[in-house]
């Protein structure tokens, strides 16, 4: 019904700008980025062109060609990139949230679903990718990461709970 899902291409996306963002020369190839993060190159040209038509990232063809982010790192957040791959951030059965309507027993949920929103928006639109690439995380975000329980799955539909070990400090 309604999860944090992350495509393929927005995690690819996510990837690719975070290697521009932490090129010292400022432009890479796509083949050195698809080679850096061991991306498909052809999946990848297609995400970086969709990143180039929502402004985030520029290109050059020739032999000083390549690509390089639209904007500084600090002002491109997690957020911008999903949302130009994949489109609003949250949505129940296809729709946002603003748009749903529950009636009886039920109504409550619109306003869950508007505060997930708010909570991943938090989270989502405070991280740049000036913070991936130095690795200093905003505090508040340390904080969730941090808390009992966060880097472990809970039960999905099977009754099977696959614990995640932890590969971050916090």
């Amino acid at each position: 019904m309604l999860r944090m899902r992350l495509s393929a291409r927005a995690d690819y996306a996510l990837r690719a700008t975070i290697e521009l963002a932490a090129s010292p020369e400022g432009h890479v190839t796509a083949e050195q980025l698809a080679r850096a993060q061991q991306i498909p190159a052809k999946f990848l040209e297609a995400i970086l062109t969709q990143l180039r038509r929502a402004g985030l990232v520029r290109s050059q063809r020739g032999p000083d060609g390549g690509f390089w982010l639209a904007r500084p790192a600090d002002e491109i957040s997690i957020a911008d990139i999903i949302r130009a791959i994949d489109g609003p951030l949250v949505g129940v059965r296809g729709e946002r949230p603003e748009n749903l309507g529950y009636i009886g027993a039920a109504e409550p949920l619109q306003t869950v679903w508007i505060a997930l929103r708010a909570n991943e928006r938090a989270i989502l639109e405070e991280v740049t990718l000036a913070h991936l690439v130095s690795g200093k995380l905003p505090e508040r975000v340390q904080q969730l990461a941090g808390l009992p329980g966060s880097w472990e799955a809970r039960i999905g539909r099977l009754g099977v709970a696959e614990r995640v070990p932890r590969t971050h400090a916090s």
